[in-house]
């Protein structure tokens, strides 16, 4: 398993390079390090559940939106570039990728995200929107103890939008989080190149 999963500072030396990238339909230029998680670009989950936002419940205006597990920050940059009247918070438990993240926040001129390692997050904290590749590699129980503390925090109109490998056990997850939370729905938004985009409702 790469390091970079599950290390809040990877051993591998912070070797920075320039990442151009396409987010939001604007062409930036980030940068990004080695041991962190698709640092060379955009991986193809990410890439899909971008493309597939049109797909997916949009945030409130005004509200919070959760990038689960960072990286270098497509998800939350997107976010932000797209949303700017709503308040992004990336985290992740890798130091390098939240540098960068924040980083590459003033690169794309946004100032409505935050960054934050998981243990800085106010226990208060209510998500409207949550939007994540989620790392399943760190295994079936970390993952699951992960997604139950977060879904947790989801005010009860809020949503949340999940891109698994079809073939990492998109559809089994699906499953457990309807059977972990009953009064919201759970279901498949989209799917493309092998992965799903999983969609979790409103209470209703």
């Amino acid at each position: 398993m790469d390091e970079h999963y599950f290390t809040a500072n990877p051993s591998a030396p912070d070797r920075r390079f320039p990442l151009p990238v396409r987010l939001a339909g604007r062409d930036l230029e980030l940068v990004s390090s080695s041991a962190v998680f698709s640092g060379h670009g955009l991986d193809k989950a990410t890439a899909v559940l971008l493309d597939r936002l049109d797909e997916v419940a949009e945030p409130p205006e005004g509200g919070t939106l959760v990038d689960l597990g960072c990286g270098w920050g497509p998800i939350a940059l997107t976010a932000a570039l797209l949303h700017p009247g709503v308040e992004v918070w990336a985290v992740d438990v890798s130091e390098r990728a939240r540098e960068l993240t924040a980083e590459n926040a003033r690169r794309a001129g946004v100032e409505n995200l935050r960054v934050l390692a998981p243990e800085e997050i106010p226990g208060d904290l209510a998500v409207d929107t949550l939007w994540s590749n989620p790392p399943i590699r760190i295994g079936k129980p970390a993952l699951h103890e992960l997604l139950r503390e977060w879904t947790a925090r989801l005010r009860p109109t809020g949503t949340a939008a999940l891109v698994v490998g079809k073939n990492l056990g998109a559809d089994p997850l699906a499953r457990w989080l309807g059977e972990l939370l009953p009064a919201r729905e759970v279901g498949k938004a989209a799917s493309a190149k092998g992965f799903r985009v999983l969609e979790i409702a409103p209470e209703s």
